[in-house]
């Protein structure tokens, strides 16, 4: 997939295209949803197919005391869109000075021209352009004008076609509503990460670099890698999850996660640490993750946080935490097997 971080940067002489507009943030089955009418409408047009979206999100610019948390940050937004399939990615800086732009400015100077646009995919729900003015009704009418026909994709429920397609007692399970991003928020604020990644179609994962934390895990036998404050992604309820860690290498090490502020040490500061388990002896000595960049994915919830009465029951429950952890993961595996 091509990758576009500015207008600048788009091919001279590009397409014609297929494009697709929104902020994707998770990039959730609805998203998934519209990328494949937009595959499948760029195949029927013989055009290439690009996405656009926007750095940082909206959100952050015109409300950044309210902003809701962000599913993924970019880099993983633009690794999701290339799992789709889709030939391009432009992302387009946002600023209030671009949110000025009228819809009819946007979508001339933006896809028009630059992108050769023949086609739009967009959700029924679209709003662009100076105060969102440019609805779908404005954009049809655009596309008379300039050449480019509007391809409409309705709502995609959240609830899955079979029931045991969902984990029982999940959000997503419980109702049937509009896959939306802020449906896996919630999700992810209740600690409901099978129902998150129902929504999403693949497990939720956090980015960030591994940095130094007070070492009380390696103190108990149990070495952790912190996530940077700066880690992208949501950050789920406090409790303990069974995962994945995927380090610079590539390489998947089951992990055991805790996501809270260590209430049996008072701690104050919610952190992100990840257990590797089972690491090869030999590997013990050079395993050494500081300063990598590296993904942890969540695969179920195990507990919430707790505040033990002392350290023998910590680390007692830490043990169960891993075991618990192990066989979650052993019989994940031995599923996709």
């Amino acid at each position: 997939m091509i990758r576009w971080r500015s207008l600048d940067e788009v091919t001279p002489g590009f397409g014609p295209s297929v494009v697709s507009i929104g902020n994707f943030d998770g990039v959730h089955r609805g998203h998934q949803e519209v990328f494949t009418r937009l595959l499948d409408t760029a195949r029927e047009r013989h055009a290439q197919s690009v996405v656009v979206t926007f750095d940082p999100h909206p959100a952050l610019v015109h409300r950044p005391e309210y902003h809701p948390g962000l599913i993924m940050g970019l880099e993983d937004k633009l690794d999701a869109l290339e799992e789709t399939g889709v030939d391009a990615a432009l992302v387009l800086p946002y600023s209030l000075e671009f949110s000025e732009l009228t819809p009819e400015e946007f979508l001339v100077d933006y896809l028009v021209r630059p992108l050769r646009a023949v086609s739009l995919v967009l959700g029924s729900d679209v709003r662009l352009g100076r105060n969102n003015s440019g609805d779908l009704a404005a954009i049809t009418d655009l596309g008379h004008e300039y050449g480019f026909d509007v391809v409409v994709v309705e709502d995609v429920p959240g609830t899955p076609a079979s029931d045991d397609d969902a984990p029982s007692g999940s959000a997503a399970r419980r109702e049937e509503r509009r896959c939306s991003s802020t449906w896996v928020r919630s999700c992810l604020e209740a600690g409901d990460i099978e129902g998150a990644a129902q929504l999403l179609g693949r497990p939720h994962r956090m980015r960030g670099e591994v940095v130094h934390g007070a070492a009380r895990g390696r103190q108990l036998g149990f070495p952790t890698a912190n996530l940077a404050p700066k880690a992208t992604g949501f950050i789920p309820a406090d409790g303990v999850y069974a995962g994945w860690l995927v380090d610079q290498d590539g390489t998947r090490w089951p992990t055991a996660i805790s996501v809270g502020s260590n209430p049996t040490f008072d701690g104050v500061t919610r952190q992100v640490e990840a257990h590797v388990i089972d690491r090869p002896d030999e590997a013990v000595e050079d395993f050494d993750l500081y300063g990598q960049t590296v993904v942890v994915e969540f695969v179920e919830r195990l507990r919430g946080m707790v505040a033990y009465r002392g350290i023998d029951a910590l680390v007692a429950q830490m043990k169960d935490d891993v075991n618990r952890t192990r066989d979650i993961l052993r019989a994940l595996s031995r599923a996709a097997d």
